[in-house]
């Protein structure tokens, strides 16, 4: 048999078994489903790095004055990063007291160059907060009235150091909207997963929760802070190393914060470059092996096509682990979708398979070699 099909064939395997590891850790996750009330002494600060953000922020701060939790225990702080619109007034004009306002411009000149913006605002909202716990969302989110409230049940019943709650994607107008909605919540399904198979650390800087006192325990953002992303994972794996136990996954629907896929193409692509962009930063190898896994089963799959056409006794196989591939991730994504009810969307897992592959490939490569865009800023 020919070595580059028994590669590919093996790649298979392994990506198989990756995925059936994957449904299994999401099937034993249990949902949380709070027991008492919450104590009425947590404080929180909810953070929210912003640029030019003046259409996505009403809604938001309107999610957020309608949440259940106690306004005198909730803080909620928009940074803004030089933004070139009415972002800043937009949040100093809203009639909320427990709303603040932070500039950037306040504490760096705008010719200071920085990697990474947002983990900055991030760490100066932090020298300002009166909470005890830090919850970190971004502005183009909403999210239900009981959010605040289910997250500190949550805390306050597992105490954990640092939680990674669920994000999914809504208003999916279009086909292209629908395949990012599909592939973000396959994502958000493996956060969840190997949180409980305790095999990783990923999560979502959309909805993170941890403790101000571990954040600072452990530095910060310090080692991490030239990355231009990784505000989420990064701090994650740091907090991780410190306390290996202190580390939680929130399954519970009414803790879901939901925010919008990107309009073009072109900012998709910058999107998921910079999402892995930090793979070769992780030093959690224990995610190295599955990326591996994952890229070059896609990029044996991108191979394998057009191969396939010039050389007709290559099509049988080619289809033949093209359906595979479909049928291995409809099995661990059934049960992902079920939970954030979109189960009506993997209908397109197939089509999407013509979208998916090449972009797993080109962003990864292009992760580690290239440069990208975000808000308005070049990024090597």
């Amino acid at each position: 048999m020919n070595i580059f099909l028994i590669i590919v064939l093996l790649l298979g395997v392994a990506y198989c078994l990756l995925l059936l590891w994957y449904g299994l850790g999401w099937k034993q996750l249990a949902s949380f489903i709070p027991s008492k009330p919450v104590s009425g002494s947590t404080r929180v600060t909810v953070i929210i790095p912003a640029r030019d953000e003046e259409q996505n922020l009403p809604p938001l701060l309107e999610a957020l004055q309608q949440q259940t939790y106690a306004a005198a225990l909730l803080q909620i702080i928009v940074i803004d990063d030089f933004s070139t619109d009415n972002t800043a007034q937009v949040v100093s004009s809203f009639p909320a007291s427990n709303v603040q306002l932070l500039r950037m411009s306040d504490h760096l000149d705008l010719t200071q160059r920085l990697n990474s913006y947002k983990k900055k605002a991030i760490e100066l909202a932090i020298g300002q907060a009166t909470g005890d716990l830090i919850v970190t969302t971004d502005a183009d989110c909403i999210m239900g009235p009981r959010w605040i409230e289910v997250l500190v049940q949550f805390y306050e019943t597992h105490s954990f150091k640092f939680i990674a709650a669920p994000v999914s994607f809504y208003k999916e107008y279009n086909f292209f909207k629908i395949l990012q909605s599909l592939d973000f919540m396959n994502m958000q399904g493996i956060t969840g997963s190997v949180a409980q198979l305790k095999i990783g650390t990923m999560c979502n800087g959309a909805n993170l929760v941890y403790e101000k006192a571990v954040f600072h325990e452990v530095g910060g953002f310090s080692g991490i802070d030239t990355i231009a992303s990784g505000d989420d994972m990064l701090l994650m794996y740091k907090i991780y190393k410190k306390y290996p136990n202190g580390i939680g996954y929130l399954k519970n629907e009414e803790a879901i914060v939901r925010t919008l896929p990107v309009d073009t193409l072109k900012g998709f692509m910058h999107q998921r470059i910079r999402w892995s962009s930090k793979a070769d930063k992780y030093e959690d190898k224990r995610l190295t092996w599955m990326l591996a896994i994952v890229y070059f089963w896609n990029a044996a799959l991108l191979l394998m096509g057009p191969v396939a056409v010039f050389y007709p006794e290559w099509r049988n196989w080619f289809l033949i682990c093209l359906l595979f591939k479909i049928t291995v991730e409809l099995y661990f994504m059934i049960p992902v979708a079920r939970f954030f009810h979109k189960t009506m969307l993997l209908v397109w897992v197939i089509p999407g398979q013509l979208f998916h592959i090449p972009y797993i490939v080109i962003a990864g490569w292009l992760g580690k070699f290239g440069s990208y865009q975000w808000k308005g800023r070049r990024v090597n």
